[in-house]
């Protein structure tokens, strides 16, 4: 794991200095996920991005047809591709509360491929590998992935790993430090 340990490079607002575009936003985010969660607070520099990515982000967690244990598997892969430790430390932890083997998390952190016994769980990892890798990946992969999780089941995937992208490079770009485990 590579910690920098030069201070973070969000720029904080005082409620009392949001805008009303911002204090919109930010009563969109407790609406929609409980608390101002931390990337938040470097899009809150762009309120409309900060309301667009929470209606995204609460859909992708809350409402998809993914399940949280897939959802969470999916995040890991992708934080683990951009080196985004503290999204990956998180939802490392969450794996393992959902029922995740560390085995699983061990695989991924070391570059291996993790056994799966079900071929929904396969087929988020192999997309997920796909989309990591130049060109649209082999055509048995993407069949056996819209067979396995349906065709809103891949679109969500697929949407969940760019908005996950989006977190791990925004936290590792503002060197916001990994959560201390709980």
């Amino acid at each position: 794991m590579i910690t920098d340990p030069s201070p973070s490079r969000i720029v904080e607002i005082a409620p009392e200095d949001y805008s009303p575009e911002q204090k919109a936003a930010v009563e969109a985010l407790l609406d929609g996920r409980g608390r101002l969660l931390t990337p938040y607070r470097v899009w809150l520099h762009s309120p409309i991005l900060a309301q667009a990515m929470e209606r995204l982000g609460t859909f992708l967690n809350n409402k998809s047809s993914l399940s949280e244990r897939e959802v969470d598997l999916g995040i890991v892969l992708i934080a683990h591709h951009w080196a985004g430790e503290y999204v990956q430390a998180a939802h490392v932890r969450r794996c393992l509360q959902l029922g995740w083997p560390q085995s699983v998390m061990d695989a991924v952190r070391d570059d291996k491929t993790p056994a799966f016994d079900n071929p929904r769980d396969r087929s988020i990892y192999e997309v997920a590998q796909i989309s990591q890798q130049a060109g649209p990946g082999s055509d048995e992969v993407f069949d056996r992935a819209a067979a396995n999780l349906g065709l809103n089941g891949l679109a969500e995937l697929i949407a969940l790993f760019g908005y996950y992208s989006a977190v791990a490079i925004a936290m590792k770009l503002h060197r916001v430090p990994v959560p201390a485990a709980s």
